[in-house]
């Protein structure tokens, strides 16, 4: 099994559009596949989950799309923190909170300190994440405080990125029939096995999550060897 999967949730949009229904019914839709991919992930004993939420280039978006969507991240950890805590989850929010609204940013530290003692799953939230940033915000920390010029090298990186601690990703898993990383966990993904599924993601089901894990136990996993 891997340890660690990560997941681009692509297709909310075009669900909610084939069906002449407002984007944002989508996303709502969606929280439900998020619910199902983590009663998946704890039913088959993965321990990282990485969830792509919202990317750093999401704010291209609509202002009524990205406005709904913060309150629906909002009003998620609100409903579901109980379950989440009950579930023995720990939930950790990676990427740049400080753009988001000091309520948000407060419930997030919340959940957060609450569930920090928990072991059955630690479950990302990627929220204004980027891959590059992740990168760039590592190495600038690194050099922060450094009064000698020193060397960087994998191992700096890597202690300097939001999933500090955390094993690198095994599995990706991509829905919505695109066939790209956009800006995902970059460095974390090197040699991650790529998963890319046709349905939409408010049409995700345990299935797909089935048939990826397979895809991952058939792969010869060389990490560069022969």
């Amino acid at each position: 099994m891997p340890n660690h999967i990560a997941v681009i949730m692509d297709g909310n949009g075009r669900w909610a559009k084939k069906k002449l229904l407002p984007r944002l019914v989508g996303h709502k839709k969606g929280l439900d596949s998020v619910k199902k991919i983590i009663e998946c992930s704890i039913k088959y004993k993965i321990k990282t989950l990485t969830l792509y939420a919202f990317s750093t280039e999401n704010w291209k978006r609509p202002i009524k799309e990205v406005e709904g969507l913060l309150k629906l991240f909002s009003q998620s950890i609100s409903k579901e923190s109980k379950k989440i805590h009950s579930n023995d989850i720990r939930l950790k929010f990676i990427g740049d909170m400080s753009i988001l609204t000091k309520t948000l940013q407060g419930k997030i530290k919340k959940i957060e300190k609450e569930t920090s003692r928990n072991s059955s799953l630690i479950l990302n939230i990627a929220l204004n994440y980027g891959g590059r940033l992740d990168i760039i915000n590592s190495v600038n920390n690194f050099y922060k405080n450094k009064i000698k010029k020193i060397k960087i090298n994998e191992k700096n990186i890597t202690n300097g990125l939001y999933t500090k601690g955390q094993p690198d990703v095994d599995l990706l898993i991509r829905t919505g029939g695109e066939q790209r990383i956009s800006n995902f966990l970059l460095w974390q993904i090197a040699y991650a096995e790529l998963y890319f599924s046709k349905k939409l993601w408010p049409d995700f089901n345990e299935k797909v999550f089935v048939d990826a894990l397979y895809f991952f136990q058939n792969t010869e996993r060389k990490f560069g060897s022969i």
